[in-house]
């Protein structure tokens, strides 16, 4: 008999990774600073409602439950509350499906704060991408799901804002921004 881990109410991450009924569920979490303005966000955005498509028949098929969010960090209340990291993430069940945070600058998110942001970037095949690849994001959700990445889920991490993200949320917050990216 399956039961809930005591650690499971105290659980940061949305992902329902610090249950045992996690077994066969699937959360898809796209967190992400910006989908009006920020090429970045807006292509993985779209990469990943194309791979999710294409996975969630297949793990429901296999008699998972998937559930695909996403995420916008409006505010540095909520990047605290979630543990972001870089932008955009993608995470299985509380696990950023990438190993490392790459991150190079990004003009948009920039002009959106008015200062000089760095977003993240994707490593697949030797090469970096700003935009991930569908193939990647299909092997790294799917090697999530069945647990052969031993990455840690954001909730057993110790959280820091990066220094990136809070000048990111600063900047917009001096810029009079209130538009999540509408206006800018």
């Amino acid at each position: 008999m399956l039961k809930e881990k005591d650690n499971a109410k105290k659980c940061s991450c949305s992902g329902g990774c610090c249950s045992d009924e996690s077994f066969k569920k699937v959360v898809v979490e796209y967190l992400y600073l910006d989908l009006q303005t920020c090429d970045r966000c807006i292509g993985t955005d779209k990469v990943l409602d194309e791979v999710m498509v294409i996975l969630t028949p297949a793990l429901q098929l296999a008699e998972y439950s998937v559930e695909y969010t996403k995420i916008e960090m409006e505010t540095q209340e909520m990047a605290m509350k979630y543990k972001f990291l870089s932008s955009p993430t993608i995470r299985v069940n509380g696990k950023d499906i990438c190993n490392s945070v790459l991150e190079s600058s990004c003009g948009c998110c920039s002009e959106i704060s008015n200062t000089d942001v760095d977003c993240r970037v994707f490593e697949y095949n030797g090469k970096t991408y700003e935009i991930p690849p569908k193939e990647m994001l299909a092997n790294d959700i799917l090697i999530n799901v069945f647990g052969i990445d031993s990455g840690e889920c954001s909730c057993e991490t110790d959280y820091k804002m990066p220094e990136n993200l809070s000048s990111f949320y600063q900047g917009k917050k001096n810029n009079g921004c209130t538009c999540s990216g509408n206006c800018c």
